[in-house]
C-alpha cells in the first residue's frame, strides 16, 4: 500500500468526543503535527471522518 502524510490543520476544541478519538487514534495531538501512515482501508475510513481537520498528501 502507498503512504499518506496525515497534518492536523485545525484544533478539535468543540469537536465531538468522537473526532477527538479518531484524531488521537491517528497520532495527531497538535495543529501542524504531521504523521505518515500506510493507506489501509482503516486509515482511509478515520481520515474521511476528520477531514475538515486534516490535510492530506500522498507520499
Amino acid at each position: 500500500m502507498a503512504k499518506i502524510k496525515i497534518t492536523q490543520i485545525k484544533s478539535v476544541i468543540d469537536r465531538s468526543e468522537r473526532q477527538k478519538r479518531t484524531m488521537q487514534a491517528l497520532g495527531l495531538r497538535k495543529i501542524n503535527a504531521s504523521v505518515e501512515v500506510e493507506a489501509n482501508p482503516a486509515i482511509i475510513g478515520m481520515v474521511k471522518k476528520v477531514t475538515h481537520l486534516v490535510a492530506i498528501e500522498k507520499v
